[in-house]
């Protein structure tokens, strides 16, 4: 794991490095990112509904195949789902778009 990589494990999508809290949130919902430019970040979903999960997230990067684009994420049919607050499904790199 390269330093770039080890930066970004744990930390939540959207949040800058320098941030006072940049890890997930008590009483808040997350997936977790999984491979991609994105591997190791949490995604807070917090009040997505079930659809939205099913659909993902097109998330901008400048780490992806298109500087300023965006990485795709979804889960997988039939991957388990908890109920609770906290990393609650993961979301799989499903490719790049500019």
């Amino acid at each position: 794991m390269n330093g770039d990589e080890q930066l970004l494990r744990g930390r939540v999508y959207g949040r800058d490095h320098d941030d006072p809290h940049p890890g997930p949130l008590p009483g808040r919902t997350y997936a977790a990112l999984i491979g991609g430019p994105l591997d190791g970040l949490l995604l807070d979903i917090t009040g997505w509904g079930t659809r939205e999960v099913d659909d993902g997230a097109a998330l901008s990067t400048e780490l992806g195949r298109f500087p300023g684009g965006r990485s795709l994420y979804g889960p997988r049919h039939g991957e388990p789902r908890a109920s609770t607050p906290g990393v609650v499904c993961r979301f799989h790199h499903r490719g790049d778009t500019p």
